[in-house]
């Protein structure tokens, strides 16, 4: 698997969706936390940089005036209703302190997709890149939302499946499933990094 082209998207490592005190911790600590998730991740966003793969991290933010929020979900609309807690600066919308030493490369949004309503795939593409190595959670959200949206734009994409996670194990081997067909595959991080 070449390198050359590549970059990781780590969408959403974001105290609002890992902790117990973000706005979705009640749904998403425990079970990311029992998944290890988050270890492994650092360790993979780690060796990235350290081969030369720049790493982009995306943040759910909600600015005073809303930005691109647009409230066509129950989804969007729980979080519109709670914007005060993803301004940019909240405490919640801020990257988990296990990967800030990573955060060279954060892009902010208020779409499921973390390559919805911001220049980012612009951005990957006049870089070079070609290739994009998926972390984040949950699994069935943004993880699936931006793996196939960049699949349509034409990126080759991997979710990296033992560096996402979702609420429910079931429901997280599902999306799995489904990228598997929706993209060029799911892999390890062990497969991709030849340890």
């Amino acid at each position: 698997m070449t390198m050359e082209h590549a970059a990781v998207l780590a969408l959403h490592w974001q105290v609002n969706v890992i902790k117990p005190e973000g706005f979705f911790g009640g749904m998403l600590a425990a079970p990311v936390e029992r998944s290890g998730v988050v270890g492994r991740a650092v360790r993979f966003h780690e060796w990235a940089a350290g081969a030369g793969i720049p790493v982009h991290f995306t943040r759910f933010t909600i600015p005073e005036d809303e930005g691109r929020l647009v409230r066509n979900t129950a989804f969007m609309r729980a979080v519109g209703d709670a914007q005060e807690q993803f301004r940019p600066d909240a405490p919640g919308a801020q990257l988990i302190p296990e990967m800030t030493h990573l955060a060279r490369h954060v892009a902010d949004n208020q779409k499921l997709s973390g390559l919805a309503g911001n220049d980012l795939a612009a951005r990957l593409s006049d870089a070079g890149v070609t290739t994009l190595f998926v972390t984040g959670v949950a699994t069935n959200l943004t993880v699936e939302q931006t793996a196939r949206h960049a699949t349509d734009l034409g990126f080759v994409v991997h979710p990296v499946s033992d560096c996402v996670a979702a609420a429910d194990e079931a429901v997280h081997l599902a999306s799995l499933a489904n990228l598997d067909l929706a993209t060029a595959g799911c892999r390890t991080a062990a497969e991709i990094t030849g340890g």
